[in-house]
């Protein structure tokens, strides 16, 4: 008799909610790491899917194994790489130890790979691209754990000077008159591994218009499991889509003991229709292909009725 042949690694899932891709793996205490390509960060790096790779930023939620394992990997391999330094955001309690597991590799490897870890404060922020920052917010967990909001920073005119010429505006400013004022944006926010509480009810959740939650337990009788592991529960989630305005809302850190079927009847039963339609789950595969089919063939229509002429464009993988 032949024996069965090894078990497939790890899947990237993949969603394109425009203008932004959010890949990578989410497996509840196996690993955790989610890409956003297009904002230079990942959430996490329990291992390191290829892809990952490319993000100059890794921002920590916490300091279990499953969601920060693979970052020596990662630091070594941007190098390995030439991809430049890799960058670790974490909680100011955890970046000590982080630290020291870095050292621990100095050791083992007879060598220092060069990396960078920024402590971070809960409510300050760090600048990740021209305009972009991440901010970091408390969250309830076993352990030290952060949850972020990448903010985009854009100036607008006070309004007491709307209307004036652009020649007097320019004087203002000579002067060293502050003529706008900065807003603050949430571009996408993740919730990290953490129990329902206060910070998810803020502004920058509560407006962020794509939100990466966990939810990792979905049956009725695991509600006092995920109060003990301090996880969000399926009716948590069911409290939060109350206020969230997100037209996306991605669920991450599903877990292996329970099926895709029996999340989505959760989902069906626990939550309306109309926010249902807005949840994705980044490790139904099946589902984001073929909704990214789906927007591939509309992306093609969309270019055959502009130009006259079939142009294949796709949002790039």
């Amino acid at each position: 008799m032949l024996p069965r042949r090894p078990a497939r690694s790890g899947q990237v899932g993949f969603l394109y909610l425009p203008p932004y891709r959010v890949q990578g793996i989410s497996v509840a205490g196996e690993q955790t790491a989610i890409h956003i390509p297009e904002l230079d960060v990942a959430f996490d790096v329990g291992l390191c899917p290829r892809p990952v790779l490319s993000a100059p930023y890794i921002a920590l939620t916490h300091g279990h194994m499953d969601h920060v394992a693979g970052l020596p990997y990662y630091f070594s391999q941007r190098v390995f790489q030439k991809m430049g330094v890799g960058t670790c955001i974490c909680h100011e309690e955890i970046a000590g130890d982080v630290q020291a597991m870095m050292g621990g590799w100095v050791d083992l490897e007879k060598q220092h790979t060069p990396h960078v870890i920024v402590p971070i404060k809960p409510d300050d922020e760090y600048q990740i691209k021209p305009n972009v920052f991440l901010k970091a917010i408390e969250a309830k967990h076993t352990v030290p754990a952060l949850s972020y909001v990448v903010m985009e920073h854009r100036k607008k005119l006070l309004d007491k000077y709307f209307g004036l010429p652009q020649h007097e505006l320019r004087q203002l400013k000579i002067d060293g008159t502050d003529i706008t004022q900065t807003l603050k944006i949430p571009l996408v926010a993740c919730t990290g591994d953490t129990e329902i509480g206060d910070h998810l009810f803020r502004p920058e959740f509560v407006n962020a218009p794509i939100l990466l939650t966990e939810c990792t337990f979905f049956e009725q009788e695991h509600k006092r499991r995920a109060s003990v592991g301090k996880h969000l529960h399926i009716d948590d989630l069911a409290e939060l889509l109350k206020v969230w305005k997100a037209e996306h809302v991605v669920i991450t850190h599903t877990s292996r003991r329970t099926t895709l079927d029996q999340i989505k009847s959760a989902i069906n039963e626990r939550i309306g229709c109309d926010d249902a339609q807005r949840i994705h789950i980044l490790m139904d595969h099946r589902a984001n292909r073929l909704r990214y089919e789906k927007q591939t063939e509309e992306l093609e229509l969309t270019n055959e009725d502009a130009s006259g002429d079939f142009i294949a464009e796709q949002p790039s993988a």
